[in-house]
């Protein structure tokens, strides 16, 4: 199907980017590279990491002029890029990163750099002005809360009415359930389909695939900086569209057979634990070579338990021992010489720290290594987990979003752990960069850890020889390896338990 065919069918035109290119010195971030959004539709943007979408949006974003070609909103040609003012008024971006200020209120978030036209702030008019904002979206926030103390759901649904707010009838989200649980997936989609429903065009961008077949009408895959298809999602099957996105005709990421020695030691074992307010009496371990998957919905209490295992939650009671070495709650420094590994839930926030190269980043836990020996065990990380980038020497904060996760996994298998605990592996990465990083984990299973990994993602959960499904704060099933996705995700949601 043409682009003209695909139009005809969408809808009058409301974003078209056409022949768009752009280089960086020797490297060409998109070649020729088109899109074409109808009025009101959710159009979902895919590719593999470096296919070029970020390009592509900080060009629609006006953050930068390409070196061809031409962007224009409802038929017109876009703005000046000096002219930022009408930008906004043209698109609006969502991004991955969380951009909310935790010290300002939720009001001052959503008027930051507008609070007033000329003369003093008028406080209690901006939060008027707030609460109609957020009504309008239909974001059931007070306006006067600190945003630091809102939850992740909370804070993304403000970052999108500031964005409508500026009065863009276009919207781009990128990786807008990264750190979302089903059932806030559930509200977050019903609230697109409201702005599809007023008129409010989308570009969806996500490397969860099932959610392009639920929440978008049409797809477009970029690889290799150029445009491979624009199809209707019903008529684009899964292999497909990953074949388009990855340049293979096969589906990546199978679980590998392995078996799993009963007499192995236990080399992470919870007994008893109990937080207030998020999960009480959990009991379970993990033998050397297991990997144990924890499930469950975003008030299941499966992130608390998981930071309490690795010693950040000084308020559990219960006891946790690794490698034979029972913990006190809160010690993270004896976690981590026990023998623990950890990935925590937020790469951004909790990973890595983006200025420090990722020699430095790699060997955080083990400090007392020199300076040659610290470079080359990043090194040898690099190779291991095939982490794209110039050298050991390179900022973290310039990789990609795979790759800066990968270096998160490096920091954890850095000093060979017992075993690993690992949160939302997977998050915000795309189908080849899922494959290696579930790889990683069988692989260092392989070799002797045990890993407990915290997922609501299925894909994650299939190289898990079983599930722990948690519901309000208990552990309610344990299924083994095989498990059907009804049954499991039925559980996750309290069906039946």
């Amino acid at each position: 199907m043409t682009f003209s065919e695909n139009m005809a069918e969408a809808g009058p035109v409301a974003v078209e980017a056409t022949g768009i290119v752009k280089r960086f010195g020797p490297t060409v971030a998109l070649d020729g590279a088109d899109l074409r959004l109808a009025e009101g539709e959710a159009h979902a943007l895919v590719g593999r990491n470096g296919a070029g979408k970020s390009t592509l949006v900080s060009i629609l974003t006006g953050l930068q002029r390409p070196d061809a070609g031409e962007i224009r909103f409802g038929g017109r040609p876009a703005p000046p890029l000096a002219d930022r003012e009408a930008w906004r008024q043209q698109v609006a971006c969502v991004y991955q990163k969380s951009t909310i200020i935790p010290a300002l209120t939720v009001a001052e978030n959503l008027f930051l750099n507008r609070q007033t036209t000329g003369g003093p702030i008028r406080w209690r008019a901006l939060r008027a002005r707030a609460r109609d904002v957020l009504e309008q979206y239909g974001v059931d926030v007070d306006a006067d809360r600190q945003a630091g103390d809102l939850g992740v759901e909370q804070r993304q649904l403000v970052e999108i009415a500031r964005a409508l707010s500026f009065g863009a009838r276009f919207i781009i989200l990128d990786e807008p359930t990264a750190q979302l649980d089903g059932p806030a997936i559930g509200r977050l989609f019903e609230r697109l389909r409201g702005l599809g429903r007023q008129g409010v065009t989308i570009l969806y961008i996500s490397h969860h695939l099932e959610e392009i077949y639920e929440i978008c009408r049409r797809v477009t895959v970029f690889r290799d900086a150029r445009h491979v298809i624009t199809r209707p999602v019903a008529d684009l099957p899964h292999d497909e569209l990953v074949a388009a996105m990855t340049g293979e005709g096969t589906v990546l990421g199978q679980a590998r057979d392995r078996s799993i020695d009963t007499g192995a030691a236990v080399v992470l074992a919870a007994d008893g634990l109990s937080l207030p307010g998020a999960y009480e009496d959990v009991t379970l371990s993990v033998r050397a070579g297991e990997i144990v998957g924890v499930t469950g919905s975003g008030s299941s209490g499966k992130v608390s338990l998981a930071e309490t295992l690795v010693g950040l939650r000084r308020a559990a009671t219960g006891s946790v021992r690794v490698n034979g070495t029972t913990l006190r709650p809160g010690d993270v420094r004896a976690a981590l010489r026990a023998g623990l590994g950890f990935v925590p839930q937020d790469r951004n926030r909790e990973g890595f720290v983006p200025l420090l190269s990722i020699t430095e980043n790699v060997t955080m836990p083990i400090p007392d290594l020199e300076r040659p020996a610290r470079r080359s065990r990043a090194t040898q990380m690099i190779t291991t987990l095939d982490i794209k980038a110039t050298g050991p020497d390179q900022q973290v904060g310039d990789l990609s979003g795979g790759n800066a996760q990968k270096v998160v996994f490096a920091r954890a298998l850095a000093d060979r752990p017992a075993a690993l605990v690992v949160v939302n592996p997977t998050a915000g990465v795309d189908v080849k960069a899922r494959q290696s990083l579930l790889g990683t984990i069988e692989d260092a299973a392989g070799r002797g850890a045990g890993t407990v990994l915290v997922s609501d993602e299925l894909d994650d959960l299939r190289v898990c020889d079983r599930v722990l499904v948690m519901f309000h704060g208990r552990i309610v099933k344990e299924l083994p390896r095989g498990w059907a996705d009804t049954e499991l995700v039925a559980t996750m949601e309290g069906i039946g338990n």
